[in-house]
């Protein structure tokens, strides 16, 4: 008996040394592959491409390392950022308020008839019965996905879906099937295998779409998608955070762009594009609104939306609804440029919205010296994309034009992109030493 005993101890012990040896400090990991994919390149990147400083006015011309650009790279689509009325709704807010009020979260202590307003405002304005706000845009989308799924459930959603979608879905624990991005075919078939799923399951069945896509700039295809309900038992959740303001009658949005508004069962827009602030909303059936209102995790134990944001929210949404011209300016700058870029041999692809891409062919080295002398030589500031976002050999310059922008600035940027082009395709990228420098004071450890 002692021997056996004895034995069962040092197979114990070294159970316990075997597993300690395997063992990883948590930061020892981290630290190991600081940064992950993207952030591995901090040290070179840092302030310069990522984490860059935009200084002064939001505007279409900030300052950069001292010096003034051409900005191209804010999502303030409606110009509203600088509004004179904006900045004094804020001011007095602030004023008036500070920005602690309300305390505590909606449910407990944090709830004010300009929230309830603002609310109100807001679903009439996008055509839904009501709306509930949100403290973030990006978090709202994962609480509203928790909240509307259970583990029976099944979600078919675009593959080309936001980040926030990818992980709200994450949470989920039910089965996801994904379609081939704006494609009826690749829908309708994961809409089948989800639907036989979903009845074996007794669950029920979400669709995910977003109204624009703000890498490519093209619409979901959301008439397609509700004209599916005829066939399919099945609801439709709706990201439409660059179509709102931008798209559809008076800035409406994505739905009202394509006549389906009551075809969108749930509908998410942000504060953080058009209305140039921060925030967001959901909006629905007055039930299921409520039913978000009284479960939704995220808001339930979160302050309360600070009354300068709501005060400023609501001076931002008067001035959508009764000045219908920034809307149109912002699509005559889209129309101009787009079509230049075009006349002139560029590469846009498939958007149908502001959100303007232009595609060139090069590797990560190229694209970064082009963006170098694109900032330091022309004056121009947009945002690139290259891998790991895209795949190897592709590079997105990302164009956002904004009711602000002038035609003189169309045309200046358009015959940059031209010169840029030239030095590009002669191979001038290929051998010229990457010029910049990443933030000084940055530092990785």
């Amino acid at each position: 008996m002692f021997r056996i005993i004895y034995y069962l101890c040092v197979a114990l012990c070294l159970k316990h040394f075997i597993l300690y040896c395997y063992m990883v400090d948590i930061f020892e990991r981290l630290e190991r592959n600081t940064g992950g994919p993207i952030g591995q390149y901090m040290q070179n990147v840092h302030g310069y491409f990522a984490f860059p400083k935009l200084e002064g006015e939001i505007g279409p011309h900030m300052r950069f390392r001292g010096k003034m650009m051409l900005n191209w790279s804010l999502n303030n689509y409606l110009g509203l950022a600088n509004h004179p009325e904006v900045r004094k709704a804020d001011a007095a807010g602030a004023a008036e308020f500070g920005m602690a009020a309300p305390m505590g979260a909606r449910m407990m202590s944090g709830q004010t008839k300009y929230h309830e307003q603002l609310e109100r405002e807001l679903a009439e304005f996008v055509g839904k019965e009501d709306a509930f706000l949100l403290n973030f845009g990006y978090q709202g989308m994962i609480s509203i996905i928790d909240c509307l799924l259970t583990h029976r459930d099944v979600v078919v959603y675009d593959a080309e879906a936001h980040a926030c979608i990818i992980d709200g879905l994450r949470l989920h624990k039910g089965k996801r099937f994904v379609y081939a991005h704006n494609d009826e075919a690749s829908l309708r078939r994961q809409l089948q295998h989800a639907t036989d799923l979903a009845e074996e399951q007794k669950g029920g069945v979400l669709v995910i779409t977003e109204g624009v896509f703000g890498m490519k700039g093209d619409l979901g295809f959301l008439d397609v998608i509700v004209k599916a309900k005829k066939d399919f038992n099945f609801r439709l959740l709706v990201d439409d955070a660059h179509g709102f303001g931008t798209m559809g009658p008076g800035g409406r949005g994505t739905a009202a762009h394509f006549g389906v508004v009551d075809g969108v069962d749930v509908l998410f827009n942000t504060f953080a594009k058009s209305m140039a602030g921060i925030g967001a909303f959901v909006s629905g059936p007055r039930w299921l609104i409520n039913l978000f209102r009284y479960n939704m995790r995220s808001q339930l134990y979160a302050k309360s939306l600070p009354m300068p944001m709501v005060i400023g929210a609501l001076k931002r949404l008067e001035l959508i609804r009764n000045h219908p011209e920034y809307q149109e300016k912002l699509w005559e700058i889209t129309r101009a440029l787009q079509s230049g870029l075009k006349a002139n041999g560029f590469e846009i692809g498939v958007t149908q919205s502001p959100v303007t891409p232009v595609y060139m062919k090069g590797g990560n080295e190229e694209g970064t010296n082009l963006i170098v002398d694109l900032r330091e030589n022309y004056g121009v500031f947009c945002s690139i994309v290259i891998y790991p976002v895209i795949p190897k050999g592709e590079i997105i310059l990302r164009v956002i034009p904004t009711a602000a922008h002038t035609m003189e600035d169309v045309e200046y940027t358009i015959n940059a992109f031209k010169a840029v082009r030239d030095k590009f395709e002669s191979g001038y990228y290929s051998s010229m030493p990457i010029p910049m420098k990443a933030d000084p004071d940055f530092k990785v450890r």
